[in-house]
């Protein structure tokens, strides 16, 4: 059973930086393609970022496109989301999610709301 844990939520004033990690337990992480979620309170669960199993290919919403960068080391099994100029809209429980083969392409993967595995989650707030 795959196991994912996020760290490096936290508390950051508006402009501020974070940079989550996942890390991937178990399995070989170059097997799975991996994405970052958010779910702000009343609101659904929406998808931030995604990256392909071999890291070749990414996507971003719109809304954090330019700020947030996904990155993944296979060699450390850890996918990295730096967020940077982070708004108070940005507050949120960030999850990351592993899916295996067949992989979708990123743009539908960061669109799906279903996905083989989940980590618990970590929570961002950006607030001064």
């Amino acid at each position: 059973q795959l196991q994912l844990v996020e760290s490096g939520g936290g508390l950051v004033q508006p402009g501020g930086s974070l940079r989550l990690s996942c890390v991937v337990s178990d399995f070989t992480l170059d097997a799975y393609a991996i994405g970052w979620f958010r779910q702000a309170p009343g609101k659904e669960r929406e998808g931030v970022s995604c990256i392909s199993s071999s890291g070749g290919n990414t996507n971003y919403a719109d809304s954090v496109k330019g700020r947030f960068t996904i990155s993944r080391d296979n060699a450390k099994n850890t996918v990295y989301l730096q967020m940077n100029s982070l708004k108070p809209e940005d507050t949120a429980v960030y999850y990351c999610a592993a899916d295996g083969p067949p992989f979708l392409n990123v743009q539908a993967m960061c669109i799906m709301p279903t996905h083989d595995y989940w980590g618990q989650g970590t929570q961002v707030t950006v607030s001064s």
